[in-house]
């Protein structure tokens, strides 16, 4: 028998490429995960992970393993959602933002509905602002959006890379200054690339700003600006920026889910099949 913890471990050492992000996305310390490794190891009979410069990386049987790992915690997951969903009832709101809503959130939500066919899904797609608002005030029960402070009541943190985007097929430079396309403020990625680019005195004009994602991603497909997002930015038509463009390096996007406290067992139930599966799923579309 396979402890699912240490399943989780491998799975995200194997995504994450090191220790110690593996650390970072499960919250303990690269030294545990050492020591589950080892134990993971000492069951399956075979080394997992192999010295690698100053790291490690995948043997042979441990990329064959991997696949299994999935459908193991697969397996296990929908086991214990169906048990604990049969008899739930009731109401679970959900906030997000955009970038999860076109990316990870259909196949978490389809599997919960699958497990808690009676429970009602009240999903709000919109604005970090608006969202962390309507959760503070008890209107939904689970929140995922940009961080904006460290909270207790964080069940999980996910930082990815911010980069520059623009249409695979370039973007219009009429003048010198670097066409700018951002959200209407407040919004964080608007905040760091204005930053990023007056940090080097790179001049810029903001070209095209929108309320919502749909928006930002319409002018960014029409090649008259860049923009500042994540990979869950990228699909059709949207490449990374190319390098001769010379952009400044942009820091790491944080985006927490959060769980209000006290909420009933269905909300709990999607909280954590979120907080498990997240890091898990690609980011991109």
């Amino acid at each position: 028998m396979i402890d699912p913890e240490l399943l989780r471990t491998f799975l995200a050492f194997a995504e994450g490429g090191s220790l110690a992000r593996a650390a970072e996305v499960i919250n303990r310390s690269p030294s545990a995960v050492t020591a589950q490794m080892q134990r993971l190891e000492a069951l399956v009979g075979e080394p997992l992970l192999a010295p690698a410069g100053r790291g490690r990386s995948l043997t042979p049987v441990g990329e064959a393993f991997v696949a299994h790992a999935r459908r193991i915690l697969d397996a296990h997951r929908d086991a214990w959602l169906s048990l604990k969903g049969a008899r739930a009832d009731g109401r679970v709101a959900l906030g997000s933002t955009q970038d999860f809503a076109d990316t990870a959130l259909p196949a978490l939500l389809r599997r919960f509905a699958r497990s808690h066919p009676r429970v009602r899904l009240d999903l709000r797609i919109g604005r970090t602002k608006e969202l962390t608002a309507a959760y503070e005030q008890g209107q939904i029960d689970i929140v995922l959006a940009m961080r904006q402070t460290p909270s207790a009541d964080e069940l999980l943190v996910l930082r990815e890379p911010m980069m520059w985007l623009c249409a695979e097929r370039g973007v219009t430079l009429p003048d010198i200054d670097l066409p700018l396309a951002v959200l209407d403020p407040p919004c964080g990625f608007r905040a760091a690339a204005i930053f990023a680019l007056e940090a080097i005195n790179h001049p810029f004009r903001i070209a095209a700003t929108s309320p919502s994602l749909s928006g930002l991603r319409a002018a960014v497909l029409s090649g008259v600006a860049v923009t500042a997002r994540t990979e869950r930015f990228l699909g059709a038509g949207i490449a990374v920026a190319p390098k001769d463009l010379d952009l400044p390096a942009l820091p790491v996007a944080e985006f927490s889910l959060r769980l209000r406290p006290n909420a009933e067992h269905a909300s709990t139930d999607l909280a954590h099949l979120l907080a498990d599966e997240l890091p898990r799923l690609p980011t991109a579309t």
